[in-house]
């Protein structure tokens, strides 16, 4: 099979037969993918906050790579020890993704409001009033 992919450019080089046989992760590399993830989550936060055009499909797919990072480096032995050692750090994410979580849902509710306000305008500039039900009395409450 052929090693080349259009994707492979942007991976590490490959080592050998220690690619083959993973080994449980360390600590070390646990803290790099929080630390990666906190600044994913607050570069997000902020462009969200800030108003300009953010792209949240970028901004998605790469909190969605980091979390599978996440999950790669959780598995294995030593998962509590890991998880001990990385509390501070996993409370600072939790923290960063509950603002985060705010500010989606207040954008989430202004594009709502948003779209409301313009399915009025258009629902007002269509209806002229001369055939709507209740013009003439029919429109039942």
């Amino acid at each position: 099979m052929n090693e080349y992919s259009e994707f492979a450019s942007n991976l590490p080089a490959r080592t050998g037969v220690a690619d083959a046989v993973s080994g449980p992760a360390r600590p070390g590399n646990l803290a790099a993918i929080i630390g990666r993830i906190e600044e994913a989550v607050e570069e997000e936060t902020a462009g969200i906050r800030s108003g300009v055009s953010f792209d949240l499909k970028a901004s998605n797919a790469r909190k969605s790579r980091y979390l599978y990072e996440l999950n790669r480096a959780m598995k294995g032995p030593g998962q509590a020890e890991f998880l001990a050692e990385n509390s501070e750090g996993l409370t600072r994410l939790r923290q960063k993704l509950a603002r985060n979580e705010a500010a989606i849902l207040a954008h989430l509710n202004a594009v709502n409001e948003v779209a409301n306000l313009l399915k009025s305008a258009i629902q007002n500039a269509e209806a002229d009033g001369t055939y709507s039900a209740g013009e003439f009395g029919w429109a039942r409450p």
